[in-house]
């Protein structure tokens, strides 16, 4: 080891046969398989590796596990950009580029740091108090200063070129955390014959055991263990796989990371979700940090995470070391530093300490201090002298390292996401879980066990106990015992005197000491509102080695306990999840199943565009009618209006609606009566909300006295379903009714225009298509080719026109057999962009009329409903509110201006009016008619000047043009119905 390199020689869990090239800020740096880049900067003597979220304050590495606040870094370029991953947690691959975070223009020199000195006016809850004045609009001006600073890492924009997966597992017994509690406990429950998955976020098994010497006999007992659980053929190791959520039913969400060694192509992280019997937490505890000024100075560290650097990663971070302790497990790290070659001072608030850690201080020459503490640190981007202060007084020495042990907090975030409190206690003054249910255990130092040996023989019972819970009782062989001479003594409250200087409670979001007290101050002395007002526990660390630390000093403000002071709420995720693993391959085209209509490689050969409406995919212009979307679907309207047009309709929802009481039931679902409606008729219906707003339109065919045939616009088909199930179920149980959905069962086509009549005779000769036999909502049913076909004579479209319905198997062959058949009467097929524009120039409403916020009444059907009550939504329907003359009601408008265009969305005002806010109402549907020669639009406008040939003004701000508009009715075509009624 020099000055430049602080890898040790020999020792260590890494390959040194193996090295691996990284960079870091561009820097190219090296390190070794096995290790992780935050070793790895380490061994290569980068101690400065971030900057503090608010004040810009240099930062090192504090820990060697998930709780890391400090290391965060960005790693990848291009679409394999990600931000705020802790270093400790990087298993170092070949070619890995990191770079630092929250800085500019460099880390070393950072322009934002200047805010140290604004920091008193920084404190906590500055934002709430700064950001207020003087005007009512000056935020606006505040926020985009606030935005740029705001933040750590700066995420990618491009996408994302790798893979990820989700899946599904399932186990008898899930073990969470592969520590010696966990291996023990998945050792015991495989013996007794479960299934056991064991789950661990490192990419080796041992946990704490990691930090021990390589050559001990922790690690031969890691090794045989090891050895024995893969030797079992029901025990999958599941490494590099961290538990973010524990859900109901025993459902544990897991991310795993790839292999940085495995091939390239396989799923760059993949998302688990783990259905266990039953679950044993082993998930250790996370060392707490001492609270001192300048405690976050780079060179200070959790002394766990310095033996673990030491022994693991063969790396010895200092050589001049402070080692600040409370409790005797801390001395094992200063004893492991002083072996290595290092110059060890312990700092230890005990003023005595037995016997046998001073004669082992004094033979490895680690100078002892006892009632003593640290009480300041000293250097810019490294620690280089501390400040002491014991019975002798003050003095300072200097130090390029500073390792510090505030005691241990056992890990019950995961025990915590499905409600189990935790529960205070005195003797390890920490938080354990609460009481388990039946099927879940706990083991280990989360358990406030900390001593090796009791934790095996803890997990090892838990083990037992959960397998039994499954049923499996198989004799299991005793646990294999490691004991590791350790000492475990109780931690005093380290109840730190006023500091002067800045004292970091919570490192990653900038929290002290002071912020806590002035918090208390100003009356937030709720552990939830503490955590609000100060951001205390809210970065991506999720405060994992500030919660304890804050609950002490809230508690001693308020001259309080600590159960009595209360717990912050955990909630998933444990730790940070990239939005890319929850989704899987659920991206782009595949996020949600796409639904084809039985003619869909029909339209696909035929030359369509297609487009996705709602889940089904729509043809939405034909090539032969157009180079684009804005010349095809004009033609296709003329094609309609002329000669004939064939559309698929197979997107309708379809309900079969039967029994006894189906008519009085759809007489209490429409707003307009069916339990008239004569067998072989159909009927347009409207379908209110409780709350008298308009949730569907459609028509309903009476089949036969009991049975009745629904459809529904393809947007609302599962509402309306779910909608009839709910009111059957929950408002009308006494109703004989049952709904089915047939949306699937039936292929349906449209042919509409004025040949249409003609082409049916032609491709149905058997069948009287006559007006007589076939009038304006009437119904035909038949077979074709063997197969059951019914035909509705209804128009969306304002022409004469026929819904055809056959069976979806046969739906391809009768959509052929129609346009062959209709070659002789020009029948052409069109898209769903001719098909909204033809329903805009007859004036029907669709879903933009029909969004959510309008009435019949609103909508020009009230007459339809007339004096009808009993229906839902008939009572609140009556509203005032929605009798109100201004109120917005359906309108038409027409273009006036020539060269210019309506466009949906666009605000409508009065002449003179000053165009701001929400003017009188909106353009909601628009085409360019045909039939009048400009654009002509369907509109919401406020009654009392909607008034028939006034003038409007259509204003679009995205596009900054306004456009003179007419009010006319909203029925541009045939208002007299001679068309469809021919």
């Amino acid at each position: 080891m020099n000055a430049h390199n602080k890898r040790l020689p020999a020792g260590g869990r890494i390959d040194r046969s193996r090295p691996i090239e990284f960079s870091f800020d561009g820097r190219k740096l090296a390190g070794y398989r096995g290790d992780t880049l935050a070793s790895a900067l380490l061994a290569n003597n980068v101690p400065l590796v971030g900057r503090s979220f608010k004040y810009h304050r240099p930062r090192g590495i504090l820990s060697a596990g998930p709780e890391e606040p400090n290391a965060l870094v960005t790693l990848g370029t291009g679409g394999r950009r990600e931000p705020n991953l802790p270093a400790t947690m990087l298993e170092l691959g070949d070619g890995m580029a990191a770079e630092s975070q929250n800085r500019w223009p460099s880390l070393a020199f950072d322009v934002q740091s200047i805010n140290g000195l604004f920091a008193p006016f920084l404190s906590a809850g500055f934002y709430y108090k700064t950001f207020m004045g003087p005007t009512r609009r000056a935020w606006m001006v505040y926020e985009h200063f606030i935005r740029r600073a705001a933040g750590l890492g700066r995420a990618g924009t491009e996408p994302d070129p790798d893979r990820y997966e989700v899946r599904h597992a399932f186990a008898d017994v899930a073990v969470i955390g592969g520590g010696p509690a966990g291996l023990s406990a998945a050792r015991a429950a495989a013996a007794a014959g479960a299934r056991v998955a064991l789950i661990e976020q490192d990419f080796l098994l041992g946990g704490q055991l990691l930090a021990e010497r390589t050559d001990g006999k922790a690690a031969a007992w890691l090794s045989q263990v090891q050895a024995e659980l893969e030797s079992f053929e029901t025990v999958t190791l599941m490494k590099r796989t961290s538990a973010f959520g524990l859900y109901d039913g025993n459902v544990i969400g897991l991310v795993e990371q790839r292999d940085q060694a495995s091939p390239a192509g396989g799923a760059r992280q993949t998302v688990t979700m783990l259905r266990a019997r039953s679950i044993v937490f082993a998930t250790g505890a996370i060392e707490r940090p001492m609270v001192f000024p300048n405690n976050d100075r780079p060179g200070v560290m959790l002394a766990s995470a310095a033996r673990a650097y030491l022994n693991r990663f063969a790396v010895l971070p200092g050589r001049k070391i402070i080692v600040a302790a409370t409790n005797d497990g801390v001395w094992r790290t200063a004893f492991d530093l002083a072996g290595a070659g290092a110059e060890v001072t312990v700092v230890d608030m005990r003023a005595t300490v037995s016997a046998a850690l001073a004669s082992e201080a004094t033979r490895l020459g680690v100078v002892v201090r006892t009632g003593s503490r640290i009480a300041g640190l000293h250097g810019g981007h490294a620690v280089k002298r501390a400040t002491l202060s014991g019975p002798d007084g003050r003095f300072e020495t200097a130090c390029d390292l500073v390792c510090m042990s505030g005691g241990w907090s056992p890990t019950v975030h995961l025990t915590s996401h499905l409600g189990i409190k935790p529960r205070y206690r005195d003797d390890i003054d920490g938080f354990v879980p609460g009481c388990f249910p039946a099927d879940r255990f706990g083991a280990g130092a989360m358990m406030g066990i900390y001593a090796t040996p009791d934790a095996i023989e803890d997990g090892h019972r838990a083990g037992i106990e959960s397998a039994s819970f499954c049923g499996k009782s198989t004799p299991v062989p005793g646990p294999r015992r490691l004991d590791l001479g350790e000492t475990i003594t109780a931690v005093p409250r380290d109840v730190s005197p006023a500091h002067r200087g800045k004292a970091f409670v919570d490192f990653q979001m900038d929290v002290t000491t002071k912020d806590i007290e002035l918090a208390h101050r100003e009356g937030y002395e709720a552990v939830e509102h503490l955590k609000r007002y100060t951001t205390l526990g809210m970065g991506t660390d999720q405060g994992k080695t500030s919660n304890f630390a804050a609950l002490s000093a809230m508690a001693a403000l308020r001259v309080a306990t600590v159960p009595e002071t209360g717990t912050t709420t955990f909630r998933p995720p444990f730790t940070p999840i990239a939005i890319g693993a929850l989704a899987g391959r659920a991206t782009g085209h595949h996020f949600k199943p796409f639904r084809r209509t039985p003619m869909h490689d029909w339209h696909q050969a035929n030359g369509a565009d297609m487009l996705e409406v709602g889940l089904w995919m729509r043809p939405w212009f034909y090539r032969q009618s157009g180079a684009d979307v804005n010349e095809a679907y004009v033609a296709e309207m003329r094609q309609v209006r002329q000669a004939a047009g064939l559309m698929d309709i197979s997107t309708l929802g379809k309900i079969d609606v039967q029994g006894p009481d189906a008519a009085i039931f759809l007489d209490r679902v429409y707003a307009n009566g069916f339990a008239k409606l004569p067998v072989g008729r159909a009927r347009y219906g409207v379908m209110l909300r409780d709350d008298g707003i308009v949730l569907d339109d459609g028509t309903t065919t009476r089949l036969a006295e009991n049975r009745f045939f629904m459809t529904t616009s393809t947007a609302k088909a599962a509402d309306v379903l779910s909608r009839l199930e709910f009111l059957l179920d929950a408002a009308w149980p006494d109703l004989r009714v049952a709904v089915t959905s047939v949306s699937d069962e039936w292929a349906a086509m449209s042919a509409a225009g004025p040949n249409s009549r003609a082409i049916l005779a032609a491709a149905f000769p058997a069948l009287d298509v006559s007006n007589a036999a076939l009038p304006h909502m009437g119904l035909l049913e038949s077979e074709w080719e063997g197969r059951a076909l019914r035909i509705l004579r209804l128009s969306y479209s304002g022409e004469r026109a026929y819904e055809i319905y056959v069976g979806a198997t046969a739906g391809a062959q009768l959509w052929s057999h129609l346009l062959e058949t209709g070659r002789a009467f020009d029948l052409k097929p069109y898209g769903v962009e001719a098909l909204g524009a033809l329903r805009v120039e007859k004036g029907h409403v669709a879903g933009p009329e029909i969004d959510g916020r309008t009435t019949p009444d609103d909508l020009g059907l009230g007459r339809m409903v007339g004096k009808r009550n009993g229906f839902v939504g008939d009572v609140l329907r009556r509203r005032p509110a929605f009798t109100a003359p201004d109120r917005q009601r359906l309108v038409g408008l027409e273009c006036i201006e020539d060269g210019k265009r309506l466009r949906g969305g666009a605000i409508l005002f009065l002449p003179g009016e000053k165009a701001h806010g929400h003017g009188r109402g909106r353009v909601t549907s628009v085409t360019y008619s045909p039939e009048r020669g400009h654009y002509v639009g369907l509109a919401l406008l406020a009654g009392d000047v909607a008034a028939e040939g006034s003038e409007v003004l259509a204003v679009y701000p995205m596009k900054a043009e306004t456009v003179r508009a007419r009010i006319v009715s909203p029925v541009f075509l045939d208002p007299q119905g001679e068309r469809l009624h021919g």
